[in-house]
């Protein structure tokens, strides 16, 4: 079985459970790269308003082809309640039918209805698992514990 790991992060937490996840399913990985730029403290609010209004953005094109793959996770930050415009942009350019699906947000408390969210973007793909990490209040051996327990229940459905 194929895996990919796909994901946006504007501030790292979300690269960091990517990358974990991907070693602990042994998959490839994808970062979404936003030709938007998001950074800085005062861009947060315009970044949480893009994602309520459910826009989409300019991302450079992806290496990796989510049809290569039988199971693709994907990885947002929660933004407001809701995905990253550049996580909607990649999500509508690729059909995912017939696809095992997992997804995971990043949150600094609350993940608000952000995964179903990215459900209702992606059509046609069976949804396998999701997990909700709030970084900003835990340890980092908390943080991968939890990514390795929900790994190994991707492995078993797999």
């Amino acid at each position: 079985m194929r895996s990919l790991v796909v994901y946006y992060s504007r501030t790292g937490h979300t690269r960091f459970v990517a990358q974990r996840i991907a070693e602990e399913i042994a998959a490839d990985v994808e970062e979404i790269i936003d030709r938007k730029n998001r950074e800085g403290r005062m861009r947060f609010v315009s970044c949480g308003k893009a994602a309520k209004r459910g826009d989409t953005t300019e991302i450079v094109e992806a290496k990796l082809s989510p049809s290569d793959y039988d199971l693709v996770v994907v990885g947002t930050p929660v933004w407001g309640g809701y995905p990253a415009p550049a996580v909607r942009t990649y999500l509508s350019k690729y059909d995912f039918s017939g696809k095992k699906i997992a997804v995971f947000c990043t949150c600094g408390r609350l993940k608000g209805r952000t995964i179903e969210r990215v459900k209702a973007v992606v059509p046609g793909g069976t949804f396998v698992g999701e997990l909700a990490v709030a970084v900003g209040f835990k340890k980092k051996e908390k943080i991968q514990n939890e990514i390795s327990t929900w790994c190994k229940s991707l492995t078993v459905i797999t």
